[in-house]
């Protein structure tokens, strides 16, 4: 159904699924622990529901994903960055058989040095942080293809550090095919990520990627088993930190972070007071933010993390009160707007609309693509148009149609 229509909210969305299922709401409800009175409010969106953890109890219950729920994924528009190739020929280079053992590649020319292959991996991973998901999207079948026949193709160390730069150019397409709402075709690019670099034996990409597993992981709502993940994945990375590069202590740190998320979404309070200590006991070690790995890591990214941990186990105070203060402007653009929706999200349920709206609005003129692609701007935008007693303002119209939540 998602697939179909991005116009309902997350509470219109549980209706249609429950009356699918022929369910009443005080039967529904009562499965997930809440009153009839709560789940008409969400499905006539008198509540925001935005916490992932009850999100993911109904989806449940419902027997459906949690992006049906989400109404994931959206649509990546047609541009001049995209060109007419976008997720579909994404998963087509994901699922070229050819790439596979004992076929090999198809690729006939001379394979890319790894000095070339290095330029070209770092390029897409910083436009992916500066918000162009459609550039990075178009031209990441490409690079994939590349990065291959340079790791099938070149000996000795270059093939070490061609399978390197190929792990690293799958968790790109994990991460950004995991903004997109491609969950599965994201846990395959991780999954072929960390087949690449392992006979490398490199714990700092391979722990890079861990961060890709753990990033689907919360994705598909398996927040215990991204708690586990971090868990198994910090001990790992432990018996190399003696001697740790900043790159390998921000890589460690930015588990935790992930980790804190996953922990928040389901419902540990504990859990994600340890991963945030640790995380924050690593930016201390390293001194200042930084982008090892574009990783974004340091004391403002562990700041980010307390508000929307914070958001996500219902503790909306101190997520009005620190999200505001903290600056991000000297992370990239990716972090500074997922940072700014947790702010809005914080406001919108304060009940601080016009402040909410504001950051927003503000958000989508930096990165209109990362806006569009994420449930918490799409659904805000939605419920603020039901919820006008008379016309919306033309303002909040346009903003729903930009998001495409609105015909």
């Amino acid at each position: 159904m998602h697939r179909t229509t991005n116009t309902l909210t997350i509470g219109e969305r549980i209706a249609w699924y429950r009356r699918r299922r022929g369910l009443s709401q005080e039967v529904l409800a009562g499965l997930i622990g809440r009153t009839a009175d709560w789940l008409g409010k969400v499905e006539n969106n008198r509540i925001e529901l935005d916490r992932l953890s009850v999100i993911k109890s109904l989806a449940e219950v419902l027997d459906v994903s949690l992006g049906d729920l989400l109404g994931e994924p959206v649509l990546l528009d047609w541009t001049a960055d995209t060109g007419t190739g976008t997720v579909p020929a994404l998963r087509s280079a994901l699922m070229n058989y050819r790439a596979l053992a004992p076929f090999g590649g198809t690729f006939h020319d001379e394979p890319p040095t790894v000095a070339m292959l290095r330029k070209d991996v770092g390029a897409l991973w910083d436009a992916y942080q500066d918000s162009r998901f459609g550039y990075v999207t178009g031209r990441l079948p490409d690079l994939l293809h590349r990065a291959q026949a340079a790791a099938d193709r070149h000996e000795g160390d270059d093939q070490d550090q061609a399978r390197r730069l190929l792990g690293l150019a799958y968790q790109l397409t994990a991460t950004q095919l995991t903004k997109l709402g491609e969950v599965d075709l994201a846990w395959i690019a991780a999954d072929r990520g960390l087949a690449a670099v392992r006979p490398t034996g490199d714990p700092l990409i391979t722990g890079s990627l861990f961060r890709s597993v753990g990033h689907a992981l919360n994705a598909t709502g398996r927040y215990t088993e991204a708690v586990r993940l971090t868990e198994d994945a910090a001990g790992y990375l432990e018996p190399h930190l003696a001697h740790a590069s900043p790159a390998l202590l921000s890589v460690y740190g930015t588990l935790f972070l992930s980790g804190s998320m996953a922990a928040a979404r389901s419902n540990d309070a504990g859990t994600t007071r340890t991963f945030l200590a640790a995380a924050e006991h690593a930016a201390d070690q390293l001194g200042n933010d930084a982008n090892h790995l574009w990783t974004a890591f340091g004391p403002t990214n562990v700041a980010i993390h307390r508000v929307a941990t914070a958001a996500e186990l219902g503790d909306l105070q101190v997520a009005v009160d620190l999200g505001p203060r903290v600056d991000t402007t000297g992370l990239p653009m990716e972090r500074r707007v997922r940072h700014a929706l947790e702010v809005a999200r914080a406001y919108s349920s304060w009940n601080r609309v016009d402040d909410a709206q504001a950051v927003l609005l503000e958000a989508e003129q930096m990165a209109p693509e990362q806006v569009r692609h994420h449930f918490l701007s799409r659904q805000l935008a939605l419920t603020w148009v039901r919820r006008q007693r008379g016309k919306p303002p033309a303002e909040l119209v346009g903003l729903a149609r930009r998001l495409k939540v609105l015909d």
